[in-house]
């Protein structure tokens, strides 16, 4: 199974460049940023929304632009994959994210992954003028959008909250018909109907998802539509160190990727536990 790494790259951490040129000398398969555009100081809203959850962590609030620090990546690199985990769709303007999207799937010669979620901060999307249950449907009309902007030469949608003019818009991504698209979170019905629509994969929390039950739901919302359940690829999130056994059994259930977490700290800290971690690459 492919071992990648995730890191909140801040002011305060390793920099971008310099753990991607580490990441890629290991011999790991991937590297992802995660995104915060800001956290609102009053915190109404819990950790990931939910109750009891310890304070957040500064990291949430002094994250690089993922964009910007990925495309540093694909410049200094040649092989590891470049994801985004997660992209806040809803909170995002879909004409410029497609832009984004196209220009770094080029740019890193046809290496980028795009990771999405709904988001949970309730506060944040609101700054971004998002009504909070709306964010679902916000997020599969601004990919569908997306899609046709990568794909099309001459690209429109009519949605319920966008309305697209039949327009151009360069550059189309090197990945034919554009980067695989994955769902970050737990998986309900509706959830997996939109995995089942527009996505090419599931990255669920390894540590906090019930995986066998997310599983289930996407082969049942594949099979009504029409859509085989083997398209869609598993990768495991993971919040906390893991061990090898873990890693077995995420491939034992048909992962084929697992993303190990690294802290927001110097590279003093980061470096050894990449380390750690490549002693499991196989």
């Amino acid at each position: 199974m492919d071992i990648g790494v995730m890191i909140f790259p801040t002011d305060k951490s390793i920099q971008p460049v310099q753990l991607a040129k580490e990441v890629e000398a290991r011999g790991f398969e991937s590297l992802w940023f995660p995104e915060h555009s800001h956290i609102p100081v009053s915190r109404d809203t819990p950790w990931g929304g939910r109750k009891g959850a310890p304070p957040l962590p500064e990291m949430y609030w002094r994250s690089h632009d993922q964009f910007v620090g990925l495309a540093a990546c694909a410049a200094v690199t040649d092989k590891i994959r470049l994801g985004t985990g997660i992209t806040l769709v809803a909170q995002r303007d879909p004409i410029w994210l497609a832009k984004e999207v196209a220009s770094l799937d080029m740019i890193s010669n046809g290496r980028f992954e795009l990771g999405i979620g709904y988001g949970w901060c309730v506060e944040e999307m609101r700054n971004h003028g998002v009504v909070f249950n709306q964010r679902r449907a916000l997020v599969r009309e601004k990919i569908l959008l997306m899609k046709q902007l990568w794909t099309e030469d001459e690209a429109s949608y009519q949605g319920e909250y966008i309305q697209f003019d039949n327009s151009w818009a360069w550059p189309k991504p090197m990945q034919r018909p554009h980067p695989p698209i994955i769902m970050g979170g737990a998986v309900g019905p509706k959830t997996a109907a939109h995995i089942a629509e527009f996505c090419d994969g599931w990255l669920p929390l390894g540590d906090a998802h019930n995986i066998e039950t997310g599983l289930n739901e996407i082969k049942k919302a594949c099979e009504a539509i029409g859509r085989d359940p083997a398209s869609i690829l598993l990768s495991m999130f993971h919040a906390r160190e893991v061990k090898a056994d873990d890693i077995k059994a995420h491939s034992d259930s048909g992962a084929r990727r697992a993303v190990l977490p690294l802290p927001s700290e110097g590279a003093d800290v980061v470096l050894p536990l990449l380390d750690k971690y490549a002693a499991m690459i196989n």
